[in-house]
């Protein structure tokens, strides 16, 4: 049983890298720039790995421990999947206001008049 408890350890950790992964924004389309974090390994910070391996250590045994870690893995998959989707066909998400009516008037072939001087 000592895999499966390293399998979840080990998929934990590649969760918690995916989390903090980057984004990168092509103009056609949204891509995942590569599965890896964006701090290095080397400056990542130590407490966080020590605090996870403290908590696989003194549950190493527990079927329940095992089972709340697989909810959590599902959870942040799922969480990340939903960002990558949402980013893709939602691309007017985190735009603000004035951005959001431009690109959708865009869309429709049309052009935001320019506003004045003084009005601005």
């Amino acid at each position: 049983m000592p895999s499966q408890h390293l399998r979840l350890y080990r998929r934990l950790v590649r969760e918690v890298a995916k989390a903090v992964s980057k984004f990168v924004e092509v103009r056609t389309s949204i891509i995942l720039s590569g599965l890896q974090s964006i701090v290095p390994r080397s400056q990542r910070n130590k407490e966080i790995s020590a605090n996870f391996r403290t908590l696989f250590e003194r549950n190493r045994e527990s079927k329940t421990f095992q089972h709340d870690v697989g909810n959590v893995l599902t959870f942040m998959h799922s969480q990340r999947q939903y960002k990558i989707l949402l980013d893709r066909y939602n691309p007017l998400v985190d735009l603000t206001a004035e951005e959001r009516i431009e690109a959708t008037a865009r869309r429709v072939g049309l052009n935001m008049p320019v506003a004045p001087a003084s009005e601005r």
